[in-house]
């Protein structure tokens, strides 16, 4: 069982040239970096679980971007997960909304 928080963010500016494999990067790495509890994959390399609605393809910037990201049962608040991130984003990426959805 996890905590579901879908998000919708800015892809602005330099970050426009950021590859999606590289975009998912960035953020595994800002959500560990601000403390969040991150559901983890069940495997023998467990990894961060998140995924994107679409891919947006390379120079393209955007508005309006969701993704959802999977974090342990006891969770955080969609607003203290879209502050805590935010101050983890370059310039560029910013979470614009963060709402939740409890399986």
């Amino acid at each position: 069982m996890y905590q579901k928080i879908t998000a919708r963010f800015t892809k602005k500016g330099d970050m426009k040239f950021i590859s999606h494999l590289d975009l998912m990067r960035l953020f595994q790495r800002a959500m560990r970096r601000s403390g969040v509890p991150i559901y983890l994959t069940k495997g023998f390399n467990p990894h961060p679980k998140l995924s994107f609605k679409r891919a947006l393809k390379l120079g393209a910037e955007s508005e309006n971007e969701e993704a959802q990201f999977y974090l342990e049962p006891a969770g955080i608040a969609p607003d203290e997960f879209k502050e805590r991130l935010n101050k983890e984003l370059p310039e560029g990426i910013k979470i614009i909304h963060a709402e939740t959805d409890i399986n």
